[in-house]
Parts: structure tokens; sequence; C-alpha cells
């Protein structure tokens, strides 16, 4: 698929899964929970304009880091996006769902890491030690690779828990309906969220709590599996939930939620399910986690982006909601999410263009990315 302007809702769901192969679904509003009684006054500010702009990460003096797809990352300012302070545009490509897919910052700041694909397809996790709040070029390692059956489903967002530790998305694989069953296989990373330890071995260091580390059956890096594409996943800074936008097939789009306290092996279903619902015949396990939420595609949408449980200071009725787009759709759309249950749907009455990913600064303030070049702020009214 080609990533550009959107001219309809079919023209977009057709791009995107010709694309970015995280398409799927969007849903007519569900009625099984209540909407917030006090939505949030939002309204959407444009700060910068971007060449395809994929990713962000807060870094070194509360600045903001945007990846964009071709290679380059630039730090936004109050002129808009600098000078690109890396370029690695010779070093990957961006045809299909290729290309420079995510970024982050350890917790002390004095390591960059950047996921891309290479020129083979290869998905890679390369660390850069960061002096002075520059970035080391020569300190340039590998960190992780995967190979990559098909071109499409690469997954490549990356964060770091609050545990301190590295979490990985890889999608199954790519092409359709998961051909080689990656997503409930565990000998391979493919259909995965990862947890490693960069800094505690070369390449890296296994944490000895990772729930598979006993199994010999099974890759010790994998931290929860069944997922077909988990284009972007979050931490919630207040308290430490994981949140994961999976992108459907054909049918369902779902986020998926896990308590801070877990202690991993989650089996989100996939290929089995998709959503709450069998997958082509396919049979639910028995340790089937359900998403917390799920939407079809009988409106615009196409195509889940996971976003943040806002906890920024600029908007107090937004605090503790989660901020989750559509790549078909771009609405801004909200979940209150307590116990592992959505108590509260909500739109925000803002539309971000062809959403594709949404990114949180320093200060817990959001901002939706558009694959067009737009990065806004979201803003009270």
């Amino acid at each position: 698929m080609k990533f550009g302007k959107k001219s309809s809702a079919v023209l977009a769901a057709a791009c995107l899964v010709a694309s970015l192969g995280i398409a799927s679904s969007y849903a007519d509003e569900p009625t099984t929970a209540p909407q917030s009684a006090q939505a949030a006054q939002v309204a959407l500010e444009e700060v910068a304009d971007a060449e395809s702009p994929t990713a962000g990460a807060p870094g070194p003096d509360d600045s903001l880091w945007i990846a964009e797809r071709a290679g380059t990352v630039r730090v936004l300012g109050d002129g808009g996006l600098g000078e690109p302070v890396l370029d690695i545009s010779e070093e990957t490509t961006i045809d299909a769902e290729r290309g420079l897919l995510g970024i982050a910052f350890d917790p002390d700041l004095a390591h960059f890491y950047i996921s891309y694909t290479d020129l083979e397809g290869t998905s890679t996790i390369d660390e850069f030690a960061v002096v002075d709040g520059a970035l080391d070029k020569d300190s340039r390692r590998t960190v992780l690779t995967q190979e990559q059956p098909y071109s499409n489903h690469n997954g490549g967002d990356i964060k770091f828990g609050p545990d301190g530790y590295l979490y990985i998305a890889f999608g199954d694989g790519g092409s359709g309906g998961d051909p080689h069953g990656y997503g409930q296989s565990l000998d391979t990373l493919l259909g995965k969220i990862l947890r490693i330890d960069p800094s505690g071995g070369d390449p890296y260091a296994i944490p000895e709590d990772n729930p598979f580390v006993d199994n010999a059956d099974a890759k010790d890096e994998i931290w929860s599996y069944g997922l077909r594409n988990p284009w972007r996943f979050s931490f919630d800074s207040a308290t430490g939930d994981m949140l994961i936008g999976d992108v459907g097939q054909t049918d369902w789009e779902e986020i998926d939620w896990a308590p801070a306290d877990s202690k991993g092996g989650e089996n989100y279903g996939w290929s089995e399910m998709e959503g709450t619902h069998p997958f082509r015949g396919g049979t639910e396990p028995e340790n089937h986690v359900p998403p917390v939420f799920e939407y079809d595609r009988s409106g615009l949408g196409c195509s889940v982006t996971g976003g943040f449980v806002y906890n920024g200071s600029a908007i107090p009725d937004l605090v503790g909601h989660y901020v989750y787009s559509d790549y078909c759709d771009g609405t801004a759309r909200t979940l209150k999410i307590e116990n592992g249950e959505v108590t509260e749907e909500g739109d925000l009455g803002v539309n971000g263009g062809e959403v594709i990913s949404i990114v949180q600064d320093g200060d817990g303030e959001l901002y939706l990315l558009a694959i067009g070049g737009t990065i806004s702020r979201i803003t009270p009214a």
C-alpha cells in the first residue's frame, strides 16, 4: 500500500491494506459501555509538519524526538522540527510496511534505541549512547534482529516499561491470516511482545522472571503472544498498566490490556481468535485473554492506532482516559478502563487525519501523528 492523503474512507482502507497492513476495522459506537458524562473539551494545535512521521519519544531537556519513516529522526522545537539528528535512510526502505518504525530512550536518557527494517526487511533494534543530550554515532550497536518472511505486519514499536526493561512489538510475519501460525507458536519472536534487558548482556540479557525462561520449547524473550500486528502499545505512566492496539485482519480491531502486576505470558488469541471471535473456524485457546475493547469495521475505521492513558496537566477532565485513534477514521477517541473493564467511552470531537501514531511527551501531553506529515498536539479547547 501507499501512504497518502485520505480522499475517502474506501481509498484509505484500500491504501492501508496494501501498505501498512495494520488494516482491519472500525465500528459503530458500541452501546454496552456508558458514554462519559463530562467529555473533555479539546482542540488540535498543529505544531509541525514532517515527512511521514511514524513514532516519537520524550528526550533530554524536555525535548520530543520524532521518527520519520524514511529513516530520519528530528527534534521538535518551538519553530517545528529541526535538522535530522540521525539519518539511516540508506539503511532502510519505505516499501510496503517497512521503514523506521519506533524509537525510545531508556529511563536515564543515557541510551537511544531505534527500531527499523533493514534493506533485506529484517527487523532491527539498534542502540546509541547519549552524551550531553546528543547521540554518539560511534557507539552504535545492534541489540536484536528478527527476519521477516513478508513485508507487512512488522510491528516495530518499542517502549521501556516501568521495570526498566525494553519491550518490543513484532507482528505475525505478514501475508494474511497468519499462514505459518506464528501468533500461537512460542518458538518464534513473531506475533509477540518481547521483554529484554539491553544493558545487561551482549547483545542483551533475558530478565530472569520472563514467563517462558524455564520452557525449553519457547523463546526466552517472549513476554506475551497471540498478536497479529501490535502496531502501537504503551504503559500507563500513572499505574504501569500495558495497553496494546492490535490491528485486525478483516473484521475486528482490538485493544488489549494487562495490569501492572502481570507476570506476562498472556495469550491474546491470534490467529485462533480475532478479538473475541473465532477466526476462520479457529478454536479459542483455554488461556485466551480477550481484548478489553474491540470494534468492527461497520464505520469508517479500518486499523486501530493504539495510544496512551492521558496523565498530563493541561486537560484535567481527560486524566486517566486512554486516547486512541484509527488510521482510516482519524477521530481521537477515549476509553476509561477500571480493573480491566471499560467503564466509559468517549469521542473527543477532533480528527487528526490518517493517524499513524500517538506520541506522549515528558509532561504527559499527547500528539497525533498523521502519515501525511501533520503533527498535532491535543490542547484544551
